[in-house]
């Protein structure tokens, strides 16, 4: 696929992941963009995935929250939550969103 054609689909994906994550967060915390191709060593682009998994990443800030493909390929983020906040939005990504949670590596923008 071309870069442009594979950027403008993964692009597409990133917006409508980010607006679904949006909707399980609360008190203006924003989901940013995350990555919308994947990431290969070759010159056959791709866009990210279409369908939509969640991830809890722990890091020494909190916990980050991101929606991603079924590669682990995060299309939106958000973070610094603490355990309760997380547990919180997890539960409705769950319960609320019928989301299935995804427990492998997870691929974030640097």
């Amino acid at each position: 696929m071309q870069y442009f054609v594979a950027l403008k689909i993964g692009e597409k994906r990133v917006k409508n992941a980010q607006e679904l994550l949006s909707t399980f967060l609360s008190d203006g915390t924003p989901a940013l963009p995350a990555l919308a191709l994947k990431d290969n060593n070759s010159n056959n682009w791709e866009p990210v995935g279409e369908e939509n998994y969640f991830a809890v990443v722990q890091e020494e800030q909190g916990y980050l929250i991101a929606i991603c493909d079924k590669n682990g390929i995060a299309k939106a983020i958000a973070n610094w939550f603490s355990p309760q906040t997380k547990d919180i939005i997890k539960n409705k990504l769950i319960e609320v969103g019928n989301i299935e949670e995804y427990f492998g590596k997870v691929s974030l923008p640097v």
